[in-house]
């Protein structure tokens, strides 16, 4: 029977112990104890059903030879990819887009809408839509069923509307338990694991718990902080990132060392700026798309350190979308404005679009309109049904948009940015069962005594320094070095005074020496892309239609 099931699987699962043993008890044998070998069993057992039992990330197909009928799914948040087409009725699938481009022969090809996602809504991505012509993707928390040339697909999991009932003592123990619970099931492995540490909240608590996870096994903690040349030197506070990470990298340092002695060990990466802007096409290389500029290009750099020492490493990616941690959550100026928050600057976009687009024609010069679409069908789409408060559905609201939208590029990045250098990064903040906990949890919880995350940070109490748990939020670092704009511009100037460079077929020249030469940055994408990473996203844009060869049609 098992002879007639092909499983194809890329991720992993955090409750694979829980499964063998109640398939086991349903008479299975397993021989492998691969996650292969637990999809397949899985779908003979409960079929479609099968998708329920899974905690972790995933994205797989199980092809029935007899039936040649194809299932595929995604993980509840979408943490791992799946690409499909459907040609000469065949079904076609990859975990990489590029597989699809170059294994399967699928041409490369864009088109008015794909201009659009680009300028208008990168580097991010309307759900679904994998932006090649004739290719898709297949959503989170989604399954698809193949069979007699049609395809079918299911939303197998969201995050619906429900009374919380719990008290507040009874949501912060449930919190905490919920957060250590995911941690230490992501620990576990056969390879080497360590965390990231920025000195912020959701990375030192990631740390702190595994501490206490090695400690008792008596094993080795590494962890890993990122920071780049000359940073200090050209560092300037402001609202959304008020103080260097350094003094609480090092605090953190202090405290761990006296916890777990020479069981701990701490490395700090620095990053030079022309590393940095050689890595914008290696970035783009491991995304198959253009990207967060350097966000990207410096975690695939930050990641080939880490892969040095550890096969694995725990990230904070994702709390500050669960937990309300961004400032569009928190300012209701902010909260209450029409469209997606991080990315507020549609009409500076369209100015890059061109008026006339060979081939394809006038790519949607009613930018506004493509982008309000969007925006409203997302919200449309988040499940509000049983909240009256006002202010309540729109934090649900903006849950949903950070969630299935913001919150979506950022695990790309990372996904591709780790699988780029053979490193696997684990988010344990993205358990589907803290995210649909906390879904309903009042906001009046979850900013708890008018502090970003204050429910975290209460429920977390005793597992870090003062200092560190209350620290007000502080982004990803960025470069600060003048010398990255300064050569992100060079580039750029080159591309657009060679009259054969791709992207002046999609692009406005004029606005392209206009963002060069700017003096007041506009954001493009939240609170990292601002003028040096606007104008590192068209070079990334310019090297992706070159790499891929990719006709506009």
């Amino acid at each position: 029977m098992y002879e007639e099931y092909e499983v194809k699987f890329d991720g992993e699962f955090y409750n694979s112990d829980e499964i063998i043993r109640e398939l086991e008890l349903l008479g299975h044998k397993f021989y492998e104890f691969s996650n292969e070998e637990i999809v397949k069993y899985a779908y003979i057992e409960w079929g479609k059903y099968c998708v329920n039992k899974f905690n972790g990330v995933f994205a797989f197909a199980v092809l029935e030879k007899n039936s040649k009928k194809i299932f595929c799914a995604r993980d509840r948040i979408g943490v791992k990819p799946f690409f499909f087409t459907i040609k000469n009725n065949e079904f076609l699938f990859a975990f990489e887009i590029r597989t699809l481009l170059e294994n399967h022969k699928i041409p490369a090809e864009i088109d008015s809408q794909s201009i659009a996602e680009i300028i208008l809504i990168g580097p991010g991505r309307t759900p679904g839509y994998a932006v090649f012509k004739n290719i898709s993707e297949l959503e989170p928390a989604t399954f698809g069923i193949f069979e007699n040339g049609k395809f079918k697909k299911y939303k197998y999991w969201d995050m619906q509307d429900a009374e919380h009932t719990d008290s507040f003592t009874q949501t912060v123990e449930k919190v905490r338990f919920l957060v250590i619970d995911s941690i230490e099931r992501q620990l576990v492995s056969n390879n080497q694991v360590c965390t990231m540490l920025s000195g912020g909240l959701d990375s030192s608590l990631i740390t702190s718990v595994s501490a206490g996870y090695f400690k008792e096994r008596n094993q080795k903690l590494h962890s890993f902080s990122v920071d780049y040349k000359d940073n200090s030197k050209y560092f300037t506070a402001n609202k959304f990132q008020p103080n260097n990470d350094f003094e609480f990298i090092e605090r953190m340092k202090n405290y761990l060392s006296d916890l777990m002695g020479e069981y701990f060990e701490h490395h700090q990466v620095v990053l030079d700026t022309q590393s940095l802007v050689d890595a914008l096409y290696l970035a783009v290389d491991a995304r198959n798309f253009p990207g967060m500029a350097d966000v990207d290009a410096s975690l695939l750099l930050f990641c080939k350190e880490i892969k040095k020492v550890a096969d694995i490493v725990l990230s904070g990616e994702s709390a500050d979308e669960i937990f309300g941690g961004y400032p569009w959550y928190r300012d209701k100026e902010i909260r209450d404005r029409y469209g997606f928050p991080w990315s507020q600057s549609t009409d500076f976009r369209k100015t890059f679009l061109k008026t006339q687009t060979p081939a394809c024609g006038t790519p949607f010069q009613k930018g506004a309109d493509y982008v309000s679409d969007k925006y409203l069908q997302a919200i449309n789409q988040s499940d509000v049904s049983k909240t009256i408060n006002n202010d309540e559905k729109r934090i649900k609201e903006l849950v949903n948009l950070n969630i299935k939208w913001f919150m979506q590029t950022l695990l790309e990045r990372q996904n591709r940015m780790s699988s780029y250098n053979n490193l696997t990064i684990r988010a344990p903040y993205c358990d589907y069962r803290i995210v649909e906990y906390l879904y309903n949890v009042p906001w009046g919880y979850k900013d708890y005594n008018n502090t970003e995350k204050g429910l975290l940070r209460t429920a977390m109490q005793g597992l870090l320094p003062d200092e560190v748990l209350w620290r007000k939020k502080s982004p990803y670092p960025k470069t600060h070095n003048p010398e990255y704009l300064k050569a992100v511009s060079k580039i750029l100037t080159e591309i657009i005074n060679e009259p054969s460079s791709p992207l002046l077929k999609i692009v406005n020249k004029k606005a392209l020496e206009d963002l060069i030469k700017s003096n007041s940055p506009v954001p493009w994408y939240g609170q990292l892309m601002t003028t040096p990473q606007t104008i590192a996203y068209f070079i990334q844009v310019n090297y992706w239609l070159v790499k891929y060869k990719i006709n506009i049609v």
